[in-house]
């Protein structure tokens, strides 16, 4: 049997030359580039199309490809552009989630075999995307749920869901006496930082973004107990509202206002990314990327906390009005650490929305 070897050279075809198929030494090299041993899909989905893409190199010829998947075979490929290095894919439509193992079988002229063998999984569950990620709650699916524990928040009131979302397809929608809370244990370290994205309304005029706080026993009507846990919120006027945050030290409270480094002008349909980070010695507030407010402070005192509110200041910070309101938020991030100003941004370019 004759083989014909054909190459390029300065783009017209070779010389036809023969080989030997008694000279076939090796057997075939087998590569598969995908699918990773974890296929991560949206929590959304239930199935994906998945593209299995693999490489085969023989030093005579390949002559057969077989895949398989659990042991079933999907295709044996037998014509080659190239018979010696073979770069190829096989889309499976609509695999649905769980484990499976992935099986390519190369055959060359000489009756050698290579099988090579990948185990994967198709997963909804969500992955960290950041160092330090321990909370993501992005509103998708018009659901309140937090991924990486796959904790549902508790609802107060009637919140909503809007199409306008900084990602993805849906966003938190505040209404009156309207918010969410989640349990803040895992989330109370010396070092914290959240981050989100918000769209801000003038009306009201004030309202509470995020609160881990303790009760008042003073005031238990009207909680303002700022010795321990943190208020983040807003306040200001119809064309200008101001982040500002405040920290308890467990001696009393330190503040972190920006003033017009921190303020943005409401109802313009704008979406803003903020961002606080707390460590032992220091904490900050970021407005798209920029430092809007840093200082020094001797940390984070979590006494009496253990509920973290959403878009409220209620149940634990109340006396100055900041309650509820009509603003957006989404992609809301929580960090066991101080995010630094490369992390702040590395978070805003992964952002795919539909401004």
């Amino acid at each position: 049997m004759l083989i014909f070897s054909l190459g390029c050279q300065d783009g017209y075809i070779d010389d036809i030359s023969t080989v030997d198929p008694g000279s076939d030494e090796a057997e075939p090299s087998v590569a598969v580039t995908f699918p990773p041993a974890l296929v991560n899909i949206p929590f959304t989905d239930e199935q994906t199309d998945l593209n299995f893409r693999f490489e085969v190199q023989d030093d005579i010829e390949v002559q057969s490809i077989k895949l398989s998947l659990d042991g079933t075979e999907l295709t044996t490929l037998t014509d080659f552009k190239d018979y010696r290095k073979v770069f190829d894919s096989y889309t499976y439509d609509d695999l649905p989630i769980g484990d499976y193992t992935f099986e390519v079988v190369a055959t060359d002229i000489a009756g050698k075999a290579t099988t090579v063998t990948v185990p994967f999984t198709v997963s909804n569950k969500y992955v960290a995307q950041f160092e330090g990620e321990i909370f993501y709650m992005p509103f998708e699916a018009e659901s309140y749920l937090e991924l990486l524990s796959e904790t549902p928040a508790t609802v107060v009131g009637e919140p909503g869901f809007s199409t306008n979302a900084a990602a993805g397809e849906f966003s938190y929608e505040g209404s009156a006496n309207s918010y969410l809370t989640y349990p803040s244990a895992s989330l109370q370290n010396p070092e914290f930082s959240a981050s989100f994205w918000y769209n801000v309304k003038s009306d009201p005029d004030r309202a509470g973004i995020l609160v881990i706080g303790p009760p008042d026993p003073d005031k238990p009507d009207t909680p303002n107990n700022r010795t321990s846990g943190f208020r983040f919120f807003r306040e200001g006027g119809a064309t200008n509202q101001i982040f500002k945050l405040n920290v308890g030290n467990g001696a009393g409270d330190n503040w972190f206002d920006g003033g017009p480094s921190a303020t943005v002008n409401p109802d313009t349909a704008e979406w803003v990314h903020v961002a606080f980070t707390i460590s032992p010695t220091s904490a900050a507030v970021y407005l798209d990327g920029q430092v809007a407010s840093q200082g020094e402070f001797p940390g984070v005192d979590w006494t009496g906390c253990d509920i973290l509110s959403i878009a409220s200041g209620a149940p634990r910070f109340m006396e100055w009005g900041h309650l509820s309101g009509n603003s957006l938020l989404d992609e809301l991030r929580i960090f066991n650490k101080a995010l630094t100003p490369e992390e702040v941004q590395a978070i805003i370019d992964t952002r795919q929305g539909n401004l």
